[in-house]
């Protein structure tokens, strides 16, 4: 792989570290790394999300700008006679990318390898062989010959597993290959969003922050826009993409590379109209590409968010992605790029007049 530059070394940081749903302390260290140079005050709520504090103007409106920090992955919850590991789902699983595909345990001693099995099709009946195996009939094979070696190693009901994957540029450098894209790449546009405002003025204050357990019900957004309280709420998140064999355009439209798409709709939230206007005419009036979507089938930040307090405006602005929630995920460098280009335009263009006009719009 060719020398990564400073932005791909943070992606890359950001994607290796280890960070199941109540287990994100790993990821929120790596993002309290890169935002704190950019941010005047950095505190973690007592969930576990991460809060970086930038202000522009101290009496102007509060903007939040929310990535989450957790990655969907697996619990340990009993071991069995022979070694084996058994587990829970941590987040949205499908059954078909799991099986043979590879593990860290996290214990106390440290990290454990393992793979992901199941009883071999070799020795199944035809009609079992055309089915999926089920999540429930996987273990976790730590190379253990006993209850006792696996407890050596020290393996133990309750250790976060996560799904081992090392982060790549692929041929076509634009293309980027990682584990929990879903959702370090939303941490990373909250630390670069930062990183551009810090000598720039903006009429507000700006929130970038690492939200916990937002893969098992948005936990972590709802704790901290509670205590930041922000008057405009941002999710930077994934979305799906459809540009590849089999997905038409009914399903999912977007393309990787055409620029970070603008949810209209999910399963946890109505976008906010007013805000929603008023990114598309930044987008458009700065030239920066931008798909529309829809996610009938999940939520995001965003629904935690604009449900605090008396109502928050918020939107979801999100990468197309390609195989998320399995063990490797492709974004395009490009869409990151530009999402953090729109959401720096919108904060710099949004005083207490607009938020109040957007707001009641």
């Amino acid at each position: 792989m060719a020398k990564l530059d400073e932005t791909l070394t943070m992606l890359k940081d950001l994607t290796d570290a280890k960070a199941i749903p109540g287990h994100e302390k790993e990821a929120r260290d790596v993002m309290e790394k890169y935002i704190t140079p950019y941010a005047d005050e950095v505190f973690t709520d007592n969930l576990g999300s991460l809060i970086a504090k930038k202000v522009g103007e101290e009496n102007g409106p509060k903007v939040m700008v929310a990535g989450h920090l957790d990655e969907v992955g697996f619990m340990v919850t009993r071991i069995d006679d022979h070694g084996y590991i058994y587990f829970q789902t941590v987040g949205g699983w499908w059954s078909q990318v799991m099986l043979a595909q590879r593990v860290t345990i996290m214990t106390r001693e440290g990290d454990v390898t393992g793979v992901i099995g199941s009883k071999p099709p070799h020795i199944l009946p035809a009609d079992a062989r055309k089915k999926p195996v089920e999540i429930k009939d996987m273990f976790i094979d730590i190379g253990a010959s006993s209850r006792e070696e696996a407890k050596e190693f020290g393996v133990r009901p309750g250790d976060s597993i996560v799904p081992y994957f090392e982060f790549t540029q692929m041929k076509n450098e634009k293309m980027l290959l990682a584990k929990a894209w879903d959702n370090r790449i939303g941490c990373a546009i909250a630390i670069e969003v930062l990183k551009q405002l810090k000598d720039a003025k903006h009429p507000n204050v700006v929130y970038g922050v690492g939200t916990a357990q937002e893969e098992v019900g948005l936990r972590g957004a709802r704790t901290s826009a509670h205590s930041i309280n922000p008057d405009i709420g941002f999710a930077v998140d994934v979305g799906i993409a459809g540009d590849t064999p089999g997905v038409s355009d009914k399903d999912a439209s977007s393309k990787m590379g055409d620029g970070p798409q603008i949810i209209l709709y999910d399963a946890s939230m109505v976008s906010h109209k007013g805000l929603r206007d008023f990114v598309v005419d930044t987008a458009e009036e700065k030239e920066i590409p931008f798909q529309f979507d829809s996610i009938a089938g999940g939520g995001t930040d965003s629904g935690a968010i604009h449900l605090t307090h008396n109502g928050v405006p918020a939107l979801s602005i999100t990468i197309a992605t390609r195989y998320i929630h399995s063990h490797a995920a492709m974004l395009h460098r490009d869409d990151f790029e530009n999402a953090v280009k729109l959401i720096v335009e919108v904060i710099k263009k949004l005083d207490a007049d607009t938020v109040k006009e957007i707001t009641f719009s």
